[in-house]
């Protein structure tokens, strides 16, 4: 019998945001390429990395990289300044990624509880955090608000009362040296929150909506998998953070993140759903603490590939 011809795989390179850990829009992708979920939908994936300082926004405005990550209140402010041509096609954090964390011990029971204490943030206060503090009820100007970095022994040594984290990751750390947190994200005081989504440009959805809708058909098997195979999903992320990092970390990570990937929208069409009320509520609250978004945010996201990807 003469073999099977070679299927032409057609190239294409994912950049992580960051460096690799178990991001879910990471592990969707490390997953489905060692499961060859990205070959059956006859690509071929490379996967990189950024080095910091948006250069995987700067790639794929370029057309170097066809998909990365980005999240969804950023994505909808760099839209608007620079006016980067961002468009998010698959939304995988259903609720936001950020959260504030006191010690147990602190007797901090509440937002309202942060007056007359010093709350930490990283770089600039982030919109989420005022939205947060008003819809608790505390009053701000009794909140002294510090700029702390990335160092969260600021918390455990007392030098700040409330910390930012990651949610899925600061609290494995602290809680690691031993310290019970308590945590309050923007969400569970209604405030409209998103996380990470799967974004391209808007030249790349306009000239390869089908090599679009094949890698995400991929990744999104590629998250399916992981959420039933956790333990051989973080097997293969290691493969890309190297043996120094701690597997429970990332399978903390993994699990935060899966946990905020799913909602009443994706129980009923599948990871990665998106609507236009949930883009809308989110520049609705950027838009009242005074940053940059389109006054028409209907560019920032499409389900036109979801729902391709899907069809099949």
């Amino acid at each position: 019998e003469p073999s099977p011809t070679p299927v032409e795989l057609m190239p294409m390179t994912f950049m992580a945001g960051y460096k690799p850990q178990a991001n879910l829009p990471f592990v969707g992708v490390y997953v489905a390429k060692a499961k060859g979920f990205f070959e059956e939908e006859g690509l071929d994936v490379t996967v990189e990395h950024s080095a910091g300082q948006g250069q995987h926004l700067q790639l794929l405005s370029a057309g170097t990289v066809q998909v990365t990550n980005q999240d969804a209140a950023v994505l909808l402010q760099r839209r608007a300044d620079p006016g980067l041509p961002l468009v998010a096609f698959a939304l995988l954090g259903q609720k936001g990624q950020q959260a504030y964390a006191a010690l147990k011990s602190s007797g901090i029971e509440s937002p309202k509880d942060w007056e007359g204490h010093t709350v930490g943030y990283k770089g600039t206060p982030p919109p989420d955090l005022f939205a947060l503090i008003s819809a608790a009820g505390a009053d701000k100007d009794k909140i002294e608000l510090v700029n702390v970095g990335f160092d969260p022994r600021l918390l455990t040594e007392g030098k700040v009362d409330v910390y930012p984290v990651y949610k899925s990751n600061e609290p494995f750390m602290i809680q690691s040296w031993g310290y019970d947190l308590n945590l309050w994200a923007a969400e569970d005081f209604g405030v409209p929150s998103l996380g990470l989504t799967y974004v391209t440009s808007e030249e790349i959805l306009k000239t390869q909506p089908e090599l679009l809708t094949r890698f995400l058909r991929g990744a999104l098997r590629g998250i399916q998998y992981a959420s039933e195979h956790p333990d051989e999903a973080i097997e293969i992320t290691l493969t890309y953070t190297g043996p120094e990092t701690d597997p429970a970390h990332m399978r903390f990570m993994l699990e935060a993140e899966l946990k905020d990937a799913q909602s009443d929208l994706t129980a009923e069409n599948g990871w990665g759903w998106q609507t236009k009320e949930q883009w809308q509520a989110l520049a609705d609250m950027l838009k009242a603490e005074g940053l940059p978004v389109e006054d028409d945010i209907s560019g920032a996201f499409t389900t036109q590939i979801l729902e391709a990807a899907r069809d099949r």
